[in-house]
């Protein structure tokens, strides 16, 4: 195995550390670079994880040890070691609000360091001290009062607006996750909002310009992110997720916690309709309780109860956005809890529309099999932005890439660079 650190450039590693399990991706960049960078996977590694509460490192060492192993099993897969990784971040700390900056054009045509300097106008918000600025994402540009524009790079004009989107988080909660990393061996190249990750390993570009709302799954809670004409438009995070419905089942079925989880991989399922009428399921039992049978169907009400409450608490944040109606691409779920039975049945009673689950294998190569569940979405798509930030600069060998290929690529970079912020 290389020594960390010391293997090849074209390496990224992306690690999702959620509430239930730790996921590690190291992946080769490989395709047409830098413009059309993919990831060849080489290894994954999981990891059960204990310390996480809601996306919050609630024990440090225990994050630690998840993370350690998690990221140790990818390297023996991948027969390399990583010395950094983007880590993803979410939770109910996560804020994100609009922003504009609005500048004078210097000369005739609006240039790149015109649209530089609205951006950075916009981009300087006052940002409370206990938070920190994670992404900075331009909206769309005005010139004079022409709204909608994408590139006004070229245009002429007197003044350029710009309309941001600002994703700020907890500052707390980074610096613990920044340091339950760098406590497993390993340093944090960027934090990345895992619903952004997820849409990038399992969206489409056509999805993302009709309108769709991406529902993560997760174990602690239900991120959704909305897109629409291309862009981010609405992040929104629900408490509940799938460690809610194992309480349900602890509570319903007076089973520990660890027998709920086992219940709910082997035979759960999310839609009443699909509960198999012939099949019993024997519960695990104290001496006390005596033997103890139930009926698919009591699991199924348990499940599809808690379910339904949580995609009704989404469709009231899209609604609330107002996007009800404008999401023409549909829904797209993935994360742990969407490879449930039934789970985009249910979705598609409650949303009223096209739901479909969303895996990263698809964008993939090497070994794709290994990543074909929609768990694997974060994790995969932390790795692909890595991949887009290695190929246009982003890291050492993709300035020496750039640099090599002469001024004419070096200057595509330069200005890849500036789409790289957007392509959320």
């Amino acid at each position: 195995m290389n020594a960390r650190g010391a293997g090849s450039d074209s390496l990224v590693a992306g690690l999702d550390i959620g509430s239930a399990k730790t996921t590690a991706v190291i992946a080769d960049v490989v395709g047409d670079l830098p413009r059309s960078p993919r990831i060849k996977v080489l290894g994954v590694g999981q990891a059960r994880t204990t310390g996480l509460r809601k996306g919050v490192v609630a024990d440090i060492e225990e994050t630690t040890r998840s993370i350690r192993k998690a990221l140790e099993d990818a390297e023996r897969m991948a027969g390399s070691r990583v010395g950094e990784v983007y880590a993803g971040i979410a939770g109910a700390h996560v804020q994100a609000m609009t922003s504009t900056g609005v500048v004078a054009v210097n000369g005739e045509e609006i240039t790149r360091a015109d649209v530089d300097r609205a951006n950075d106008v916009a981009r300087a918000q006052a940002i409370p001290a206990d938070r920190e600025l994670l992404h900075a994402i331009p909206q769309e540009y005005t010139v004079d009062r022409n709204r909608g524009i994408r590139d006004p790079v070229g245009m002429i004009g007197t003044r350029l607006e710009t309309e941001m989107y600002l994703v700020t988080i907890g500052g707390s909660p980074a610096v613990n996750l920044r340091k339950a990393v760098e406590r497993a061996g390993y340093h944090v190249r960027e934090l990345v909002l895992e619903p952004l990750a997820s849409a990038l390993s399992v969206l489409t570009d056509d999805e993302k310009e009709l309108g769709v709302g991406l529902v993560e799954l997760g174990a602690g809670t239900t991120d959704l992110a909305i897109f629409h004409e291309g862009k981010i438009r609405q992040l929104a995070s629900v408490n509940f997720g799938g460690n809610s419905v194992t309480n349900d089942i602890v509570l319903g079925l007076k089973v520990t916690p660890d027998d709920a989880d086992r219940l709910k991989e082997r035979y759960g399922c999310a839609y009443e309709a699909l509960a198999d009428p012939d099949l019993v399921i024997p519960l695990p039992s104290t001496a006390a309780q005596g033997e103890r049978m139930i009926d698919h169907g009591s699991l199924v009400h348990i499940i599809h109860q808690r379910m339904d409450e949580v995609f009704e608490l989404v469709q009231r944040e899209i609604t609330d956005a107002g996007y009800a109606r404008r999401l023409s691409a549909g829904i797209v779920l993935t994360g742990g809890g969407a490879g449930m039975r039934g789970m985009r049945d249910l979705a598609t009673d409650v949303f009223g529309i096209g739901v479909r689950i969303g895996s990263p294998a698809d964008n993939t190569s090497g070994l794709s099999d290994a990543v074909e569940a929609p768990r694997f979405a974060t994790a995969v798509g932390l790795a692909e932005y890595g991949a887009h930030r290695l190929a246009l600069g982003g890291g050492a060998s993709g300035t020496r890439r750039a640099r090599a290929a002469g001024p004419g690529l070096g200057r595509w970079v330069e200005r890849a660079r500036v789409w790289l912020q957007d392509f959320f």
